[in-house]
């Protein structure tokens, strides 16, 4: 009960979204299917977080309007693979793969997956999306397996995790 009423206060805040962007957050699904030995991801950022992070160290800043998906994928991958790392052994991430991305009105959905071993039960998950940008970043990640569903809360100073199953 003490995770869940960590937790709760930054649903509510994620449900005032659309009202007002005082707070930085992220939301992510993480979904085990065994069938096809892969962790099914969906990454909720807001618009102009996303765009901030995908400018860092950039000549000129992106605005994701402004690209094709060609020039635009590369960037999100590459910001993933940096800022959210997956894996089932220690020191050995699982590649990320780009499979989507769908606009909101002042967010985007990032859909990505990752292959698992046959035997895993578990992966730990290093969550630093914004973390460097913004101090009071916090990314919400909820694992679903089968009926099992828990919640994370990742923070500076708390941006790895182990998600069990």
């Amino acid at each position: 009960m003490p995770k869940l009423l960590r937790i709760l206060p930054l649903l509510l805040l994620l449900s005032l979204a659309a009202w007002a962007h005082t707070y930085h957050a992220s939301l992510m699904e993480v979904r085990v299917n065994p069938d096809k030995q892969r962790l099914e991801i969906a990454l909720k950022v807001f618009t102009d977080d996303l765009e901030n992070a995908l400018s860092q160290g950039q000549p000129a800043p992106h605005v994701i309007d402004r690209l094709s998906r060609a020039q635009l994928d590369p960037l999100l991958l590459n910001l993933l693979r940096r800022e959210v790392q997956l894996s089932a052994q220690p020191g050995r991430p699982l590649p990320l793969t780009l499979v989507g991305l769908q606009k909101e009105t002042d967010s985007h959905w990032l859909f990505f997956t990752a292959p698992l071993p046959a035997t895993a039960t578990s992966v730990t998950l290093r969550q630093g999306l914004l973390l460097t940008i913004f101090p009071d970043q916090m990314n919400l990640v909820n694992l679903t397996a089968g009926k099992q569903k828990e919640s994370f809360l990742f923070r500076s100073g708390n941006e790895e995790q182990e998600l069990k199953w």
